[in-house]
């Protein structure tokens, strides 16, 4: 004989979880599936008149035979790369002091510091480097008054300045995963690690990195797909000779009023970011599971 109460509290729970998952579903939905499959299907159509569309393949033929947008499409997906090696380069060592090294509320106050400059906008923040780095800016006034060189010093637009502004605006979404995953790390393990004859590197190599590895691909991911999609350092601190993908879609979407065209080169960024970020958690042997759990 079945028994009432604990279908109803079956039901109850069914419901409780239905009701708690509508939220993300029709987040996903509204604001991430339907966007992308209308984003997909203009991209597929060509104006032959005023309201008049027809389906073709024209606007990813136009990206594939223009050499400046298939070298813009190239160059932005290299300098993300190497922007996001570049964050966790530095990024990993700050994470492994906060975690490791740090204790009390030094460990606080230096997570703090981390976090205090991403309380105001990226634009506030590339506006700063700007002040920085500008002809009439510290650093040129700085080198003038100390001798260093005759004149100003023009510093921005250059690709070194925006890989700096893209690894200064992207450190925080290295170094949180990176804290979270070495403070669960047990120190007792490389302390071991060093009785067994290890050294810095080794322990490093063989004990801590293998620990890290869902928070250094978590981190990575971030940051790279943050690097990709991002339109407004590097065109503040690159000027119009950037050259960065994003920045020939708004050029379409906004300038031209194209939208067939920028909705292509927008799907196409969209294939080119999942494409490396799953190569990404091949050679690195994670899942998606991994790097969010």
């Amino acid at each position: 004989m079945s028994n009432p109460s604990g279908s109803l509290t079956g039901n109850g729970l069914k419901l409780g979880v239905l009701l708690m998952a509508t939220p993300l579903l029709l987040w996903l939905i509204l604001l991430v599936l339907l966007p992308h499959l209308d984003l997909l299907m203009v991209s597929l159509r060509e104006r032959i008149s005023y309201g008049k569309y027809e389906f073709s393949f024209a606007n990813y033929i136009e990206f594939f035979t223009e050499p400046l947008y298939w070298n813009t499409y190239v160059r932005t997906a290299t300098m993300s790369i190497l922007a996001t090696a570049l964050t966790l380069v530095i990024g990993f060592p700050v994470s492994y002091y906060i975690a490791k090294v740090m204790r009390g509320r030094a460990k606080n106050v230096l997570f703090l510091l981390c976090l205090i400059p991403f309380w105001v906008s990226e634009l506030v923040r590339t506006f700063g480097w700007m002040i920085l780095l500008r002809e009439s800016g510290v650093i040129s006034h700085f080198l003038q008054w100390s001798g260093l060189v005759d004149g100003p010093v023009e510093l921005l637009y250059n690709d070194v300045t925006i890989m700096v502004g893209l690894v200064y605006t992207s450190m925080l979404f290295m170094v949180v995963p990176l804290v979270s995953v070495l403070d669960s790390l047990d120190d007792s393990l490389i302390e071991a690690g060093y009785d067994l004859g290890g050294n810095a590197f080794t322990v490093t190599r063989d004990i801590v990195i293998p620990h890290a590895m869902p928070g250094i691909a978590s981190g990575c991911i971030v940051v790279f797909m943050l690097t990709l999609g991002n339109y407004l350092t590097p065109t503040l601190l690159g000027g119009k000779s950037s050259l960065w993908f994003t920045e020939q879609i708004y050029t379409q979407f906004i300038t031209r009023f194209n939208w067939e065209s920028g909705s292509a080169f927008g799907f196409l960024l969209l294939v080119l970011s999942s494409l490396i970020v799953w190569l990404g958690l091949k050679l690195s042997r994670q899942t998606l599971s991994d790097t969010v759990g």
